[in-house]
């Protein structure tokens, strides 16, 4: 099912960014596929999008995801009861984290150097190349976030801004950003969630499609 393609007839305001939406499924696919993993950050609603983001990866969104046979066995194998229940209980998910839900790292990190430079260092903590770095900003300037995404490529890692406006900064600095046409706050906030619906919803055909 090519959610991508739903995305765009449901919402037709996005149809100028078909290209940038798929460009990012393939920056996440790629990620996931050889191991790496997504780092999201954004502040206030943003942040509440970065989360929902991990939570729809971690876990079965509308698709089963048993764990895998493998696994099964080898939680049974060291405790038939309690590994049963793990097995028929556990999903498998792809690897994301939300970076502002790091509290005591975020805390140490904002009264040692700074608030500005709480996700830059989780991006230097917690990144590899080959991962993507998920920015989501209304209107791409958001110092900490910036920082992170500047941090990000340095590490060598893939940068996908989530954002609306002009892109700001942010936009200008990612292999992709995806730009949602509208300039006021909610307005933007409102279209990021179809979109990341729609990446969600994509990768979880691909990864888990039995």
């Amino acid at each position: 099912m090519d959610y991508l393609r739903q995305l765009i007839n449901r919402y037709p305001v996005l149809v100028p960014l078909e290209g940038d939406v798929r460009a990012a499924y393939g920056l996440l696919e790629g990620a996931f596929s050889s191991g790496g993993k997504l780092l999201a950050a954004g502040n206030g609603g943003s942040s509440a999008d970065a989360d929902h983001i991990v939570g729809e990866l971690g876990k079965g969104f509308v698709k089963k995801r048993p764990a895998l046979p493998d696994f099964q066995a080898a939680l049974c194998a060291l405790d038939s009861d309690t590994g049963a229940l793990l097995a028929a209980n556990l999903e498998c998910g792809l690897p994301a984290l939300a970076l502002h839900a790091h509290t005591a790292l975020a805390t140490a990190t904002a009264n040692d150097r700074g608030a500005e430079f709480v996700y830059a260092q989780q991006v230097y903590c917690y990144g590899a190349a080959g991962d993507v770095f998920l920015g989501i900003s209304t209107s791409g300037n958001a110092r900490n976030v910036y920082l992170a995404a500047v941090t990000a490529k340095a590490v060598g890692m893939k940068i996908i801004a989530l954002t609306g406006g002009t892109g700001g900064k942010l936009g200008k600095i990612a292999d992709t950003a995806v730009i949602v046409p509208e300039n006021e706050t909610f307005k933007i906030q409102e279209l990021h969630l179809p979109v990341y619906h729609a990446l969600c919803l994509a990768l979880e055909e691909r990864f888990f499609s039995t």
